[in-house]
């Protein structure tokens, strides 16, 4: 019986060498067929008409393993505009199949770094995406063009680096850099059916910061931006299919406030009560959701982080007494379609 279990356990022995002499050419074959569909992957291209919205970023600042920081890519034909760009987001883009050589202009609704320190990625795929040999726009409040600025100072070296090792064919002078624009309230864009259109809202003493509204084929989205719960989100999203609105659950975030107190760390928590006063509680982003008459309402800008569907009804709180339409808690990845001559609200996740 010793002798068996001797020969059994060399034969397991020697399989495992086998399979492990094999490991390499094994995972190399596996690693090159998923690399090679993963890299040919176009996942907007079957979007047809009408608007799409991708979630790339549905964070805060507060760390959140799941979520990158504010951003969301907006598609309308062949249009394709960034609106803002967190850590993260453009990055997670890209790892969905996104391509961004066809990207037209960022947006930013506002300048705090959880909306603009991502957006060096969105610069080099662009650039190295379509060979531009023109400047990226960057439009917003003003302080737009400082950021702008910034960027182009930052990534100077950066630039010089990629078109000498690249080559003008793929990365041209010139097109590696940002064009900033600081922009009042009211049409920022406008072109090929493509309407995008700024109105203030209230994140004091952030100001101005916007929301913005979008309207493509007769479908039309609605972005609050940063705000505390403002009238004006209500009236510009008067009729839109979806109100995009941040969201703010201030009984978990005290549970936050309780740790950091309890921690020592009177500074941080502080930091938590003071986000209280210039965001938005979900039941007050459905009760202007309400107000607009919009379709749906879908919650970004999630703060705290939750680490589970299970925390979502403690999340919305009394949100789902005030507007009867459907409300989502959105999360990275998540693909909102708004077919053209229809009122569908089509969703899927990348």
């Amino acid at each position: 019986m010793g002798g068996k279990t001797i020969i059994a356990a060399a034969a397991v022995a020697a399989i495992a060498a086998g399979l492990w002499w094999q490991a390499a050419p094994v995972g190399s074959f596996v690693f090159g067929q998923v690399a090679e569909r993963r890299a040919g992957r176009d996942t907007l291209a079957d979007t047809g008409n009408g608007l799409t919205i991708v979630f790339c970023g549905t964070g805060t600042p507060l760390p959140d393993p799941d979520r990158a920081e504010s951003c969301l890519l907006v598609k309308a034909g062949d249009t394709l505009l960034l609106i803002d760009g967190g850590d993260g987001g453009v990055r997670k883009l890209a790892a969905w199949g996104v391509r961004l050589g066809g990207l037209k202009a960022i947006l930013l609704t506002h300048l705090h770094s959880d909306h603009i320190e991502g957006l060096a990625p969105a610069i080099l795929l662009r650039w190295t995406g379509s060979a531009a040999r023109d400047a990226l726009p960057l439009i917003g409040p003003p302080g737009t063009a400082q950021v702008a600025a910034g960027y182009n100072l930052m990534l100077a070296a950066d630039a010089r680096y990629r078109t000498a090792h690249h080559g003008e064919a793929i990365a041209p002078t010139g097109g590696g850099v940002l064009a900033g624009q600081d922009r009042a309230p009211g049409t920022v864009w406008n072109a090929d059916g493509l309407t995008v259109t700024a109105f203030a809202v209230n994140h004091a003493p952030v100001a101005p910061a916007y929301g913005y509204r979008i309207t493509y084929r007769g479908r039309s989205v609605v972005i609050s931006g940063d705000t505390a719960a403002s009238p004006a989100v209500a009236a510009a999203a008067r009729g839109a299919d979806v109100l995009i609105h941040e969201a703010l659950q201030p009984d978990l975030v005290a549970g936050i406030t309780r740790g950091l107190d309890a921690s020592n760390q009177p500074r941080t928590a502080q930091i938590t009560r003071d986000i209280l006063n210039y965001h938005t509680t979900p039941e007050q982003a459905a009760a202007l959701a309400s107000k607009a008459g919009v379709r749906q309402l879908v919650l970004t800008h999630i703060a705290p982080p939750i680490p589970s569907r299970l925390f979502a009804a403690a999340f919305l709180g009394g949100a789902p007494e005030r507007f009867h339409g459907p409300i989502r808690i959105a999360s990275d990845g998540l693909m909102l379609h708004l077919p053209a001559g229809s009122t569908a609200i089509e969703d899927r996740s990348l």
